[in-house]
């Protein structure tokens, strides 16, 4: 890329967190994430795994579990997430990974989806018997999407802790938190130094991965 992040940006805060849900669909008679993991050993590679495509965050789960549980999944990248729901929803492969929301929870409890397990730092309030993969044995698996405030690189640290206070105030009031809670999300906040760290641990894990099953995003 034209620009490194690490130097060109600044973290202000952290906003919030999409879960990333693991679902089976019609195509999968996995009624837990031992049965998946059980059909992917028995029978390498039969068991498809659909992302919103090369190097997604979905993408980077599912070589993590692939590596950690020694087990062979396919991996179907798609383009769009219209797309992949429709597909998920008619049984056109087994695993979807994507981020939680009112409308997959409503496919949730109608049965037309089941969730294996999510990508959290906790369960979803909306489905509090869906583990964890943490839970499960597999942290690195352990997922979910990050937002948050960027600021351009070098700005001063009086001006970056100004902004900083002012989020973590707005995400405080009810208003904005229960915005958030009512989509599936969930609020974090904190400091511009511990965003950093979650940022560059990350960032080192996702390499680490991505170097050795050799991900591309093309």
């Amino acid at each position: 890329m034209p620009y490194d992040p690490a130097r060109d940006l600044t973290p202000v805060a952290s906003v919030m967190y999409s879960p990333v849900l693991l679902l089976a669909t019609p195509a999968s008679s996995a009624r837990d994430f031992r049965d998946l993991l059980g059909a992917a050993k028995d029978k390498p590679g039969s068991v498809r795994w659909a992302t919103s495509g090369p190097a997604s965050l979905g993408h980077l789960m599912l070589e993590q579990l692939q590596a950690a549980a020694k087990v062979e999944i396919t991996h179907v990248p798609y383009k769009g997430g219209g797309q992949q729901l429709a597909d998920a929803l008619s049984g056109q492969f087994e695993i979807l990974s994507t981020n939680a929301g009112p409308t997959l929870t409503d496919h949730v409890r109608s049965g037309r989806l089941r969730p294996l397990a999510v990508g959290a730092a906790k369960r979803p309030e909306s489905l509090p018997n869906v583990p964890t993969l943490a839970e499960l044995g597999y942290p690195a698996a352990n997922l979910s999407s990050q937002f948050g405030v960027f600021a351009p690189g070098g700005l001063p640290a009086r001006l970056v802790d100004r902004l900083n206070g002012e989020i973590n105030a707005a995400l405080q009031t009810a208003d904005i938190r229960n915005r958030l809670v009512a989509t599936d999300n969930v609020p974090t906040g904190g400091t511009p130094a511990a965003f950093a760290r979650q940022i560059a641990a990350e960032s080192d894990a996702n390499q680490r991965i991505i170097r050795a099953v050799g991900i591309k995003a093309d």
